[in-house]
């Protein structure tokens, strides 16, 4: 791609100064030691002083708070002061409007990670613990005998985007909501910025438009499993 791309994170995190961005800081520190080839230029929270912004604080990266109402306007001014190529959801839990393929700025260049396996447990109102307490319903019912993660590009619909990762995380009966979650965080900081990686440095692609556009490596394998931690 020539010069380093340029990465924007959003990340909702928790209200609380502290706490939650999790995932935010496993990028950042990616991209300072060399796993992730990219800089991050930003981080996006709807919390003004929040756990994300607490972190943003603690590494020096540009912090933008954004607030209601959530729209392709908003998104677009965001997207053009922060000069980014790439944006990540990490935790970001509103919809992302003003994805036009017309424009730099669209689904093309917008990926997420979402905390079950798509297209079971995603959608509107499945995030975060909503999505763990649904699959050890599903569990406990014998419906599933595991769960994951997965990274999409993203549409104006959520989690409709094309997948290009899943990774496989197996339920115990000893399991409950809380171990799920726990479960699966570790392995979204096993592998978001690795996969990041590949997203960013264009060696996973699609057009923004159809679906079957989607281009990964010769020797890409989309599903993996869970690695000890």
């Amino acid at each position: 791609m020539g010069s380093k791309s340029r990465t924007l994170v959003y990340a909702t995190g928790q209200p609380v100064p502290g706490r939650g961005g999790s995932g935010f800081e496993k990028l950042y520190l990616a991209s300072k030691d060399g796993r992730l080839d990219t800089d991050i230029v930003g981080v996006v929270s709807n919390h003004a002083y929040g756990g994300v912004r607490t972190l943003a604080e603690k590494y020096h990266v540009p912090f933008f708070h954004f607030s209601k109402p959530w729209d392709a306007k908003t998104y677009q001014q965001i997207a053009k002061a922060s000069l980014a190529d790439f944006f990540a959801l990490s935790g970001w839990l509103k919809l992302v409007e003003g994805l036009d393929p017309n424009t730099r700025f669209n689904s093309r260049t917008v990926f997420n990670i979402h905390p079950s396996l798509i297209p079971n447990f995603c959608g509107l109102g499945w995030h975060g613990h909503y999505v763990h307490e649904g699959v050890y319903a599903a569990y406990r019912r014998r419906e599933i005998t595991e769960t994951g993660l997965s990274m999409h590009f993203v549409t104006d619909k959520f989690d409709e985007g094309p997948v290009f990762f899943r990774c496989h995380v197996k339920i115990n009966d000893d399991d409950t909501p809380d171990s799920i979650g726990t479960k699966v965080n570790a392995q979204e900081h096993v592998y978001q910025s690795i996969i990041t990686d590949m997203v960013v440095n264009g060696l996973i692609t699609w057009d923004g438009v159809n679906h079957d556009s989607l281009q990964v490596p010769f020797w890409y394998e989309m599903d993996q499993h869970e690695v000890a931690r």
